[in-house]
């Protein structure tokens, strides 16, 4: 279960020693935009030995890694790729080519360490005007794809508009990324709200980012995780809703009756679909019905 996603700096060694105990689901090690040239290598290897030493329970590990038009991101490939990150994020993919690119040599390197092809995933981050008209196209690239990623910041430059927390800017970007992972088959998480100070802002960003089908978001600040988990936690309300209409699926089928309906509303496939995802994020937290 991935609904919240904490960005740690590479070279911050007290964040990095304390990331199992934020409240995310995953932290993402970053290499990229938040280490300076001259500190790559040294946060590589802090990146490399905290995955290594310390014990994350059960919070996912991903790194961000160099994009592939610099020389740091065989390296950094080279020091996690032992340690069995769940996914490397991809900085600025903008065509298959380079998730493929990207594949290819993580390919390499599990041949080498004995992995199964496809141990480590790769989420490509998508920031460029390119990379979003190229977004299904990307999903596809590869089978080791898992999940896009939309990064407004860099986006929005590139877009040569200006950021806003209401994000209009980026309603596009957002509509077509979701689409084209959903076409694609894979997840979809949604950029970071970068005002850590904004209390209500995070609700209404994260509640928008829910509602048009982004699979969890990420975060800069750990006291954006609370509030990312709770919209991306189905209500209790939800969960029994959907345990009724499958309760009445089976009733159905029990009786030999073709049509279904649940408080006068017809149950049809769309319902159940959407009944089954919430049942299965319900499990995955290890919420159940609630029975009185």
């Amino acid at each position: 279960m991935r609904r919240s996603m904490l960005f740690l700096p590479g070279n911050n060694p007290n964040l990095l020693i304390n990331g199992n105990c934020l409240g995310s689901d995953a932290v993402i090690f970053d290499l990229e935009d938040a280490v300076a040239p001259d500190q790559k290598d040294a946060a590589r290897i802090l990146v490399r030995n905290t995955m290594r030493y310390m014990d994350f329970r059960g919070v996912e590990m991903i790194v961000r890694i160099n994009s592939i038009d610099t020389h740091y991101w065989k390296r950094d490939l080279d020091e996690v790729m032992p340690y069995k990150p769940s996914l490397i994020l991809l900085p600025k993919t903008g065509t298959p080519a380079d998730a493929l690119a990207a594949d290819e040599y993580m390919t390499a390197l599990e041949q080498k360490l004995g992995f199964e092809k496809n141990t480590v995933g790769l989420m490509p981050l998508i920031e460029t005007a390119l990379g979003v008209e190229n977004s299904f196209a990307i999903a596809s690239a590869t089978k080791r794809i898992q999940a896009l990623f939309l990064g407004a910041e860099d986006l929005t430059a590139d877009l040569q508009c200006k950021r806003t927390k209401e994000g209009r800017e980026i309603e596009y970007a957002r509509t077509r990324l979701v689409t084209a992972a959903r076409a694609a088959g894979v997840d979809v998480y949604d950029t970071p709200f970068t005002d850590v100070n904004d209390d209500e802002g995070i609700v209404k960003d994260a509640e928008l980012a829910k509602a048009l089908g982004f699979t969890g978001k990420s975060s800069i600040s750990p006291r954006h995780v609370e509030v990312i988990n709770r919209v991306f936690t189905p209500t209790q309300k939800e969960i029994d809703y959907a345990y009724e209409v499958m309760d009445a699926i089976a009733e159905a089928k029990a009786q030999g009756k073709g049509a279904i309906a649940l408080y006068g509303k017809m149950v049809d496939a769309p319902i159940v679909a959407r009944a089954q995802r919430t049942i299965a994020t319900a499990e995955a937290l290890g919420i159940r019905r609630d029975m009185v």
